[in-house]
Order: C-alpha cells, then structure tokens, then sequence
C-alpha cells in the first residue's frame, strides 16, 4: 500500500483550500434573503437579548414539520417560545451545525467524493473518485485502493462533494414539529433569548472651564456577534443588569478603576419610560444590526450644562509619603433637569474634551459611570494634575492607653498654577464609631463612616496646609 500525498488541497483545518461544486442548493439558501418576519430585539447589559420574530406561515393539516432559519447561533434553544394560531409544538430542534468547507469534508467521513486536480502546465483536469477515511488533522483518502493524505502546497486541486449533508445549515436554523388543526396561512411569533448581543453607553463632554458649563453627547454603542444579521429590526435597549442563571457565581474579584467616580445618587424621576427598576431607550427608527457590526446611534445631546473642575486627594489610613503625589483632576456636573441635562444616565464611560488655545477640543481624559439616576451629582476623576499636588505626613504617633491611639497628620497641598484652586483632602481608613478628631486646623466633614473631607483653598502659586489629630482605637 502506497501513501501519497496531494497538493492544494488541505484538511479541515484550512477550508477555504476546499471547495464544492456542482451541489443541489441546501434547503436554507445564504445568497436569497432573510427569512426573518417583523424583528424586535431588546437589548439588556449584560450579553442577552430577547428576540421576537413574527412569520408568516402556510401549514399544512395534521403533524408538519417547520424550519426558522436567521434565527441566533448563540440562542438559547431552552428559552425558545413558538405561539401559532391553530397549531401546537411536538418537538423543537436547534441545528446549528453550518455549512463550511470543514464540516463537508468532516460529514463526507466513510462516504466517496470526486477529486479535480488541474496540470499547471497545461491545465488539464483529472478526476478520481475517492473515500473519505478520516478528517483528524487532516484528511485521509482511498483512491484506487491507495490511501492519500491531502496537504496544501499551491498545487491546483479541488473535492467535489455529491450533496449536502441534511444536518448542516447554510444558516443557524430553528427546527419545529407542530401539530396543525387546519390547513392554511397564519402568523407564527418566535421569541427566544440569546447571547452575543450587547449594548453600551458612550459619552463625549466638551468643557468650558471659563464658562463653568459642558456640553454632553451621549451615545448608544451596538455590538453583535450572535452570527445572525437582524434585518430591519425594532430596536429597544434596556438599562440595568437583569439577573441570569447563566451567571456562574464564581465571585471572582474584578478590581474597579484607579480613580473611582464618586456620585451622589438623585431623587429625581426621569420623563422616560421604564420596565420594572430599568429604564428603557428605544431606537427612533428600526435598524438593520448586522453580524460582527459596531453600530453607534445618539441618544442624549445637552448643551450648557452646568459643570465646574475641580482637585481631590485621597490618604489611606497612615499613609505617609517622602514626596508629593498629584491630586486627581476631577469634573463635577449634575443630570438634574434644572441643570440643563434631565436624564437619567446608563452605565459607560465618559470621555473629557476641552478646548486649547486655538479652540481646538483636546482629549484629557476619561473615566465610567454606573446607572445614574436623574438627580444625581457626579464627580468624574479624569487624571493626574500635573501642578497641584498633596504630601500626607504621619507627624507622630503615640499610645495614650492600652487600646488606644494618637495619630497627628499633616497635609501639605502646594498649586503650582496661576490661579488659585481648591483640594478636596480626603482621609480614609476612618471608623465612625471608633474615631474621634480631637484637633484640626480647618474644619472636616464626614461624608460616611470611614472618611473625613476638607475643602482646602489654595492660593495660585502657593500652599496651604491642613493638620488633624486622630484618636483611635488602631
């Protein structure tokens, strides 16, 4: 037995070096249109849509078998739901086993195919019938009782395959049983909820510092990768995190953003329609979202909006420092409606412009938001200020009991800018009930249990520094 090895035409794991011709059309034809309906799709936050597709069928009486191609390839064959007037599900089936050059010749396995090869001289073509052996990282043939293993190298040949597979798809394809109680046309609604759909929000805000006002764009990014195009869908986007069994509960821990916004929560309604605890933002017009699509559409555009910038520096707990570390930059702005913004605003981040001296808008930052309510205030650290900085100096620490402790900071912010600037100085690591300030030389606040905030004006090109003693119980 002779093994003999053929060029140009490569095993599974390079099908577009195999090809088929001369094949019946497969029941479920990529080139003709979508055999989608009316779509709707509502897109949550976290990776899952539910999908309503409304067909119009003409059914036989009795027990019919009924195919939905352009259906998901990442749907979830368990959420499927199939309402038809007159007619009752027997059995459902997902086929999502595509048509490819790879899963042909994977199906082919014990069945005979035809070999083209093409001289290059002359290109004349010679055909063999062959038996596909096995696919397994690569293919294996009998052809006149010879086993030939295929192999790319540049030479011209092609398999030519007697049918299609009736287990591959052209496209991901629903497969229904129905039991039908009359003949005739009538609307079938499929619904189903799939993964590979996912939405988010993305801001721009152009800030003018000398006008203390910011001009917020907020738009909706789209992204599909489910393997199925929504033609001409209606397309409503929902706010907020729906729970799912699917979450796998591994309480893995993420880390959050360096610099973390700080938001106080509003108390305001927004005028927008809501679903339960979420909020809802339709598309004005249907949209086709297409597979392996980025698709960007403008939901929010509020001009004028009140903003100012500000400085916050934040000292753990004995944190002490040889050298001045920069305060974060931090724009602070409202989305309440008096505000001039009035809305409440989805999860994503945003990006900071500001104009140079040319009146060119300049990119200097960007941080994300959770889900914000209307009403809120937010404090969104965009970076490091280059002039204004903080040195945290634990002065002296002493034991005053056995369970007790002195600690004396000291503070000392310097602004290297022409204009004077105020630092929100924050001290965390704080125990509400176990920490007492028993001297300041400015007045704090304490905003929540571990922390203690003071507003500390700065003069252009100067310093200012702030001391605080702590009794506590570590």
């Amino acid at each position: 037995m002779r093994i003999i090895v053929l060029g140009s035409l490569m095993a599974a794991s390079l099908p577009a070096a195999i090809s088929a011709q001369q094949l019946p059309a497969p029941a479920a034809n990529p080139a003709a249109g979508s055999a989608q309906g009316d779509v709707s799709v509502t897109i949550y936050n976290n990776d899952v849509a539910l999908i309503q597709d409304i067909r119009q069928l003409d059914l036989a009486n009795g027990r019919v078998r009924q195919s939905f191609p352009d259906v998901s390839a990442a749907i979830r064959p368990e959420t499927v739901s199939l309402a038809v007037p007159g007619a009752s599900i027997v059995e459902q089936n997902f086929d999502y086993d595509l048509l490819s050059p790879s899963s042909l010749m994977e199906k082919a396995v014990g069945e005979t195919i035809t070999v083209v090869r093409t001289n290059p001289a002359t290109g004349a073509e010679t055909r063999e019938r062959a038996k596909v052996l096995a696919v397994n990282g690569g293919v294996v043939l009998e052809i006149a009782g010879h086993v030939e293993v295929l192999r790319d190298d540049g030479l011209p040949a092609r398999a030519v395959f007697d049918r299609v597979p009736e287990s591959l798809r052209a496209r991901p394809t629903l497969s229904v049983t129905l039991a039908s109680e009359r003949a005739g046309s009538r609307p079938a609604t499929l619904s189903y909820l799939s993964r590979g759909l996912g939405w988010n929000a993305d801001y721009v805000a152009l800030f003018d510092d000398k006008s203390g006002k910011v001009d917020v764009q907020g738009w909706v990014t789209l992204r599909n990768t489910s393997g199925t195009t929504f033609t001409n869908a209606k397309t409503l986007l929902v706010a907020g995190d729906v729970g799912s069994a699917d979450d796998d509960g591994s309480g893995n821990y993420v880390p959050r953003p360096r610099r973390q916004t700080r938001v106080q929560p509003g108390t305001e309604s927004a005028a927008r329609e809501q679903l339960g605890d979420f909020y809802l933002y339709p598309l004005s017009q249907r949209t086709t979202i297409a597979d392996k699509q980025t698709k960007q559409v403008s939901f929010l555009d509020a001009k004028g909006v009140a903003a100012s910038s500000g400085y916050r520096f934040e000292n753990a707990w004995l944190g002490s420092s040889d050298e001045p570390k920069s305060a974060q930059s931090v724009l602070r702005f409202s989305n309440a409606g008096s505000e001039g913004l009035g809305d409440a605003l989805p999860a994503g981040v945003v990006r900071v412009y500001v104009r140079d001296a040319r009146g060119q808008p300049q990119f200097t930052g960007e941080n994300r938001i959770e889900h914000t309510p209307q009403g809120s205030t937010i404090a969104l650290p965009t970076g490091d200020a280059f002039d204004v900085k903080v040195q945290a100096t634990t002065v002296e620490r002493t034991r005053i009991g056995d369970l007790r402790w002195r600690t004396q900071m000291r503070y000392k912010v310097t602004n290297a800018r022409s204009r004077a600037v105020t630092v929100e100085v924050v001290q965390g690591g704080l125990d509400w009930s176990d920490t007492r300030i028993t001297d300041e030389s400015r007045k704090s606040e304490r905003p929540d249990a571990g922390s203690a905030v003071w507003q500390v004006p700065v003069p252009a090109n100067g310093e200012s520094i702030v001391t605080a003693t702590f009794d506590t119980r570590y």
